[in-house]
């Protein structure tokens, strides 16, 4: 794994963070290709405002909540996978988590990125 795969993860992770609407499209710019998906079984975005408009919607539905990555990334290829954890506010416990796997394109951009939802555990 480079320094810049783990870079691309953290704003990835960043840019579901972001509750500042120019920032997060600027961060989502800067991780997914122009063409680039999103997909889990909740919801799907296709492009950079389809994918910033999707995150905000996620934010609104979890109010103050923030993801920290759990694990990874780990890779090889062309191919990535990492998992996260949604964390509420001021909570210690994770409140969801998932795993993600996502396909580098050439430019070192996600060009896709499946995610699958996991019950948390906790301690």
């Amino acid at each position: 794994m480079t320094n810049d795969l783990k870079d691309l993860i953290d704003r990835y992770i960043d840019a579901w963070n972001e509750t500042e609407a120019a920032r997060r499209q600027e961060l989502v710019a800067a991780v997914w290709t122009a063409d680039g998906t999103y997909v889990d079984p909740l919801m799907s975005g296709a492009g950079h405002d389809s994918i910033a408009t999707m995150i905000a919607l996620a934010q609104q539905q979890f109010p103050e909540h923030r993801f920290e990555l759990s694990f990874g990334p780990d890779a090889h290829n062309d191919r990535v996978r990492f998992a996260w954890r949604l964390y509420g506010p001021g909570g210690d416990e994770p409140v969801a988590a998932g795993t993600d796997f996502a396909t580098v394109a050439g430019d070192g951009r996600l060009s896709s990125v499946t995610g699958f939802l996991e019950s948390p555990v906790t301690a």
